[in-house]
């Protein structure tokens, strides 16, 4: 299949590239590198670097290649940020996207994946989090992420746009050539690898009260190879019609499972600061990925903490400048 892959040099959008091309895929990748990497790109994959609102190019870029299916991955992801600028998150993440879908509707392109996330689904009700669970953003990201979701219904019922929206959760761990560099970093296992490697003075926990076995946020880990695959399976499945589907491990590791893990894959201790809890902080993130597994037979390959992290720890150890750019 001819594919094009938005945010393709970003973290999750190059190893989902890499896998794509790995399963016989061609891949044109559209990237305005505002936060991804040109070094990220898969150099069998055609670059585009430019941004998704613009329709005509996208639409003759499309026509031009041959696309069968988009997958859409661009979009900022920074929960804390989007509450103190929401409408750069409504533009990048919910308005500019709708010129891409108008440009595969130009093109006759019908299939899209979209990169959505836990974030809609706001404070947990239950254990764990199912695709039916109410959806009820806390912050700017995750509603811009849903509200994409409901645009995606309404062109698959009037333009016939079948789509999967793929709702991630801690998306962490590296592939042989490429891994997570983003900037400024924000992401718990990078963070700690980065005081494995002295490149921070210690690590914060924020909260060490909360109603947890060892009083630290809890949230569901999962490598981003996994990830990347459940991504071909539900691109094989959208003749059927469109999909909704968590992508999570099912289990959760709190904050100090973390860095216990990481101390124990690197060999390294360093400093952990204790501070207060940061507002909007659910105390337990887990997924139930039961949906996928029974419609798809996706399964995580990888599902083990020291497993994710020392891929993870391999790829900060070869690039400890990241990508360098």
């Amino acid at each position: 299949m001819k594919i094009l892959i938005t945010g393709g040099a970003g973290y999750i959008g190059s190893i989902v590239t890499e896998q794509c091309l790995e399963a016989g895929h061609e891949v044109v990748i559209y990237d305005n590198l505002s936060t991804g990497h040109r070094r990220a790109v898969h150099g069998q994959a055609r670059f585009i670097e430019r941004d998704v609102g613009d329709r005509s190019l996208a639409a003759a870029v499309m026509g031009e290649s041959g696309i069968e299916a988009v997958i859409h991955m661009a979009g900022f992801i920074e929960a804390g940020e989007s509450m103190r600028d929401p409408g750069k998150y409504f533009r990048n993440n919910t308005a500019r996207p709708l010129e891409l879908l108008d440009a595969m509707v130009d093109a006759g392109v019908e299939r899209i994946l979209f990169s959505s996330t836990a974030a809609i689904y706001g404070n947990p009700q239950t254990k764990l989090l199912e695709e039916g669970h109410p959806q009820d953003p806390t912050n700017a990201y995750g509603e811009s992420k849903l509200q994409f979701e409901r645009v995606l219904d309404w062109y698959e019922r009037i333009h016939g746009i079948r789509h999967a929206a793929l709702r991630y959760f801690n998306a962490a761990g590296a592939s042989g050539q490429r891994g997570e560099d983003h900037h400024p970093e924000s992401h718990l296992i990078p963070l700690v690898l980065k005081a494995a490697l002295g490149q921070r003075e210690s690590i914060t926990i924020y909260g060490t009260d909360y109603p947890t076995p060892d009083g630290t946020c809890i949230r569901d880990y999962i490598h981003v190879v996994d990830l990347a695959q459940a991504h071909l399976m539900a691109l094989e499945h959208l003749d059927g019609g469109s999909l909704h589907y968590n992508l999570g491990n099912g289990r959760g590791y709190s904050v100090r499972q973390v860095i216990d893990a990481a101390r124990t894959v690197t060999g390294v201790d360093f400093k952990v600061v204790e501070s207060g809890r940061r507002e909007g902080d659910a105390a337990v993130l887990v997924a139930s990925s039961e949906s996928i597994a029974r419609d798809l037979g996706w399964e995580p390959e990888h599902p083990d903490l020291e497993s994710i992290i020392a891929s993870a720890w391999q790829w900060h150890s070869s690039h400890p400048q990241g990508y360098g750019d």
